[in-house]
Formats: structure tokens, sequence, C-alpha cells
């Protein structure tokens, strides 16, 4: 027997013992994997084909028996004047959100950081309406804005002007919500940025400085700037979904009137209000979409200008 013969036996062993030990591990990550994968198919994936298939008939909450209308749901909420006006809202709010939260977050967020004693304080005190109830504070949003009993409108009033009725003037009702918007998300922004700053290295603000950059605005342009990308894409995205899925504050404070509907307020009518299943159904499809490709445009987009 040659010494070829003794090594192909052994190595054809010893590559079935790898192959079995290969498959026993595979089939341990699947048994781990299984629980949240069946969470994941019960909680998402099941309720949305649900949805699609509810979106395709004319149900109503309630009704025994249903019809299938195809895309019908989708052509008439193209027709419908109500979702035209809820998306137009919820466009406007958006672009007032999305630019002036992230914007503000990162002044405040450079504030913070040049403070030595006071950084606690100023810290808590931007990150507490991430931590208060919505609903609770949308009520106080309601008092500040009272036209007669709001401190806004006395402060209004001192400086000679008459009061304004912001929740009830229709030019005014999304401009309002959009600055409550802000401030909802300011806090939670600036903590984020806080964290992107604090992961910059000193060393390059000072070769920087040794460079010719020695204004805090050549720093933050050729430094600061460029190294926040990846904390700025990120900012962007969840600001932008959260500004789209504004619901509480039009609920509270202004119920949809006045033609301030936005598209998840919309929803609520339609689903909850109305019991038009089916057509909720499809308004919420069209609302998953458009966040969806309002996300992965903005990730391709920013993510190109992001230097990691």
């Amino acid at each position: 027997m040659s010494a070829l013969d003794l090594v192909l036996p052994s190595t054809g062993a010893a590559a079935t013992r790898r192959s079995r030990a290969e498959r026993r591990m595979m089939r341990r990550g699947l048994v781990f994997a299984a629980p949240a994968a069946l969470l994941l198919l019960a909680t998402y994936i099941v309720p949305l084909l649900v949805l699609g298939g509810f979106s395709l008939t004319d149900y109503k909450l309630g009704a025994v028996s249903t019809r299938f209308i195809g895309l019908e749901n989708f052509v008439q909420a193209f027709h419908d004047p109500v979702f035209r006006r809820a998306l137009a809202n919820t466009m406007l709010y958006a672009v007032i959100v999305i630019p002036c939260g992230v914007g503000l977050a990162l002044g405040v967020a450079l504030l913070v950081q040049g403070r030595r004693r006071s950084r606690p304080f100023w810290e808590i005190a931007y990150f507490l309406p991430v931590t208060a109830t919505l609903v609770a504070m949308a009520t106080v949003w309601q008092f500040l804005l009272h036209p007669s009993l709001g401190p806004v409108n006395a402060a209004i009033r001192a400086l000679g002007y008459a009061p304004v009725s912001f929740l009830a003037t229709p030019s005014l009702m999304i401009p309002t919500l959009a600055v409550i918007g802000i401030w909802q998300v300011l806090g939670f922004n600036m903590v984020l940025f806080l964290a992107g700053l604090t992961g910059i290295p000193k060393d390059l603000n000072e070769a920087a400085r040794l460079d010719g950059a020695k204004s805090p605005i050549d720093r933050f342009l050729t430094v600061t700037w460029p190294m926040l990308g990846p904390t700025t894409m990120f900012v962007v995205v969840t600001t932008s979904i959260t500004a789209f899925k504004v619901f509480e504050t039009v609920a509270v404070l202004t119920k949809g009137g006045s033609g301030s509907e936005t598209l998840l307020y919309a929803l609520y009518l339609e689903g909850f209000e109305y019991s038009e299943t089916g057509y909720a159904a499809a308004l919420t499809l069209l609302f998953l979409a458009l966040i969806l490709i309002l996300s992965i445009w903005q990730t391709l987009h920013l993510d190109r200008k992001v230097h990691y």
C-alpha cells in the first residue's frame, strides 16, 4: 500500500466530519434564529399580506361580506381631495421639520459640547421633551397658544399686536404644528449629534488649526462637518420618518379641522371613524411606499457624501 492510499481516506474522513459539524452548526443557528423569524413573520409579514388583501376589497369594519374590487381603492385615493390635502399638509410639515430639526439640533449640540460645568443641565433640559408623553404635552401647547389665556398671545398683546389664533387659522395650522414637531425632535437629535461630536478625535482639530484653519467656522467646515457624515445621515432619515408619522398633535390640537389633516390622521379617520377598512388599507400601503421610497432615496443620496 502506497503513502497516497493512506492519505486520501483520512482526508476524505476529515472532510466528512467537517461537513457534518457544519450541518450541525447550521441547524443550531436555525433553531436560535427561529423565534426571531417567527416573531418577524407574525408581527410584520403576515399583517402586511393581510393589509394588501384588504386593500383590494371594499371591506368595511364589521361587514359580513366583501367584494373584490382590484385597484379601485388606490385610484380613489388619488382622486380624493382629502387624501391629496393630507399629502400636501404632510409634505409641508416635513419640509419645515426636517431641515430645522436637524440644523437646530446640530447648533445646540455644538453649543452644549462647549459647556464645562453646565453641560449636564443643558442635556437634560433639551432631552426632556423626548421623555414626555406627546399627547399630554400637546395639551400644554394648546394652553400656551390659546388666543385669550395663553402666554404666547399675552406676549403678542404686550407688544401692541392683536392676538393670533394659531390653531384656528388655516394658513397657520401646519406651520404651528411643525414648530411643535421641531420642539419634539430637537432633544433626541441633539443627543445623537453630541455622540458624533464626541467621537471626533481632537487631534484633527489641532492639525487643522496648524494647517491654517484659524477660525471655528473653518475648522467646522473642514473637520467637524465631514466627520459627522454618518451621524447626519442617520439623523436626517429618522427625522424624516418621524415627520411623516405626525399624528398625536393633529389629533389633540386641531382634530383635522379647517383642512389640517395629515396622512396618518386621514388613515385614522377612514379606518376607525368611517370604518372604511379596505380604503384605509390602500392608504396605508401608499403611506408605507412613500416612507420606503423617501428613506431609500435619502440613504443613497447622502451615502455618497459620507466619509466613514
